[in-house]
């Protein structure tokens, strides 16, 4: 069985590639902007037979038309799953591991048959376990090997993550077990955020809270990686250890029941700002929609340096090169 090895990205490396980026102005005649979103009823529960008709998008406040909608179950699905090893999460680690291999399991036995994980761990530097695969057997073998040790490169691991995410077409995840701590990082929470919103990543952290006491507990983390989830559409969890199987079954019932919802956007007021509010509503103000909170697009002044982050007609963003 062919396995890739575990290789280490260090902060040097980030480091370096912020050093060497240099802003790119891109252009573009059209704009098609995607937008992954979950629904739930009142009672909490995913809705998952509503029809275009049913959601309205603005973009800056303007009404957009929806060009593309599609139950996303039809296309594939990319999950980056991010696993803390840092010393703080060692007592736990091996509950948190069964349980991922556990989501594991049960996510690339159904769904799409073109869904791919890759496995990276994470403590004062980020490991890439295993890249972009369906098998299963090497992801599990790769998670029996992790163990604990100092530092959180947990920005890092989300800044990353996303990285790898980016070229990938079809719908794509970061899931990212962690108590929440961040220590060693090279990059900041708003850096890690923009990176994965230029990838279209829906952020599900798992924060697994040992210690019930607000005094020993990392809120300050846990309260970053809610900003995370909330900005890019996904949903925090703050299962005990002994309940991370429910959380991660209601992980991939939401991956099962979301929709995509693609638009041109069309009469939008500009700002300095490239990064555009969007806002999504379903017809019924029963139903609340969880989605990204904008994306980077056009701004006032595009002739200056960083002033637009393009997305091209077919949806694949363009980045300044690094």
């Amino acid at each position: 069985m062919f396995r890739w090895p575990a290789r280490p990205i260090g902060a040097a490396a980030l480091c370096a590639a912020a050093l060497t980026a240099q802003p790119t102005v891109f252009k573009t005649k059209v704009q098609l902007v995607h937008v992954i979103a979950t629904v739930k009823n009142p009672a909490g529960e995913p809705v998952g037979a509503l029809e275009k008709s049913d959601f309205t998008i603005s973009d800056n406040g303007v009404r957009q038309e929806i060009a593309f909608f599609q139950r996303t179950t039809e296309q594939p699905l990319s999950i980056v799953l991010l696993i803390d090893t840092s010393g703080s999460t060692a007592k736990d680690l091996k509950y948190e591991t069964d349980s991922a291999a556990k989501f594991l399991h049960a996510l690339l036995t159904e769904g799409n048959p073109q869904d791919a994980v890759a496995l990276y761990s994470f403590n004062y530097e980020v490991r890439e376990e295993h890249n972009f695969t369906r098998n299963y057997a090497a992801l599990d073998a790769r998670l029996k090997l992790l163990h604990g040790e100092a530092g959180t490169s947990l920005y890092d691991a989300i800044h990353l993550g996303a990285r790898a995410l980016e070229p990938r077409e079809g719908r794509k995840v970061i899931v990212v077990i962690t108590d929440g701590g961040n220590t060693t990082s090279s990059v900041d929470i708003h850096t890690a955020l923009k990176q994965a919103q230029f990838a279209d990543a829906v952020v599900y952290p798992v924060v697994v809270i040992p210690i019930t006491n607000n005094a020993g507990r990392n809120t300050g983390g846990e309260n970053a990686l809610f900003f995370l989830a909330q900005s890019t559409g996904g949903r925090t969890f703050y299962p005990d250890v002994g309940k991370l199987d429910k959380a991660f079954l209601d992980i991939i019932t939401e991956l099962r029941t979301q929709y995509l919802l693609s638009f041109y956007p069309q009469g939008v007021p500009l700002t300095k700002d490239p990064y555009h509010k969007l806002k999504v509503t379903a017809a019924s103000s029963d139903l609340r929609v969880s989605a990204r909170d904008g994306y980077y697009g056009d701004a006032e002044g595009a002739g200056s340096a960083d002033a637009r982050t393009a997305v091209s007609p077919n949806g694949r963003k363009k980045r300044p090169q690094q």
